[in-house]
């Protein structure tokens, strides 16, 4: 079994801040250890349920927060962004048998999470697929199926495991943390560690198609940007079309050129 784990860091447990998220900052040092051990739980999970392969996808800012001697081998780890379209699931294609997501968190314009927000916090207010608001998980876990592969396991946020819940209800989720405006309140850290070991080895060791999802045959992407200005300006991706002053549009029957839109529009 091939397994591919994408991790993140604004939904671990215990974070609550961007201080506690950025490199530069004092307190980030302690949740990238969170993201780490959070991240070798979900490998341990997998390796556990029989995986012979894992490769893991750091997906948090610069994409050089996790350690691969501190996770269990044989994972593979890939740093850094290569510019792919698959962003935070780069690499992922037909040969893994199933998805994990690791440290997600609640999109853009919903509460839940201090640290909710959509691909950039700075940049967009909100992202929406098909007329609904997206999460990076929606992004992504779409991403997943248009190479055939199912999110099975999902950790972060209440908010975020409520929309995974409402959106394919056979992927497995595990709480970490859920909060009330700039508050958060967290599971122990030792606990959120257990239940994504747990949580992961489960998954995997049921019906991985059972969480599979169907693509829409057409696909509507709007992105809408904090500033009016950088809306005009991405206007003039091919096939985007301005249609309020924060609010560009593209209609496309390929999800591919979706994720391609976002890596340059978004930029």
């Amino acid at each position: 079994m091939r397994v591919f784990i994408s991790a993140d860091i604004e939904g671990v447990c215990g974070i609550s801040s961007w201080e506690e998220a950025r490199p530069r900052e004092p307190d980030y040092r302690q949740f990238r250890q969170q993201m780490q051990l959070e991240t070798a739980a979900a490998c341990e999970g997998a390796l556990a349920a029989g995986a012979a392969h894992v490769v893991v996808k750091d997906a948090h800012g610069p994409a050089r927060n996790l350690k691969g001697a501190e996770l269990p081998p044989p994972t593979q780890l890939i740093s850094g962004w290569s510019g792919h379209p698959f962003c935070m699931v780069q690499h992922l294609d037909e040969s893994f048998d199933a998805a994990l997501f690791v440290g997600y968190h609640g999109r853009a314009g919903v509460g839940g999470n201090p640290l909710a927000h959509t691909l950039s916090s700075s940049k967009v207010r909100e992202i929406r697929l098909n007329g609904a608001p997206a999460s990076e998980y929606r992004i992504h876990s779409w991403a997943a199926a248009l190479v055939g592969v199912p999110v099975v396991f999902v950790s972060g946020d209440r908010t975020l495991c409520d929309e995974v819940a409402r959106l394919a209800p056979d992927t497995k989720t595990f709480v970490t943390k859920w909060g009330e405006g700039p508050s958060q309140q967290s599971v122990h850290p030792k606990l959120a560690i257990e239940g994504i070991r747990e949580g992961a080895r489960a998954a995997l060791s049921g019906d991985l198609r059972a969480a599979a999802l169907v693509l829409p045959e057409r696909f509507t992407l709007e992105v809408c940007f904090n500033e009016h200005a950088r809306a005009y300006a991405r206007s003039f991706y091919p096939g985007c079309a301005q249609v309020d002053p924060h609010t560009i549009r593209l209609e496309t029957e390929d999800y591919f050129e979706v994720l391609r839109a976002l890596m340059f529009v978004v930029a």
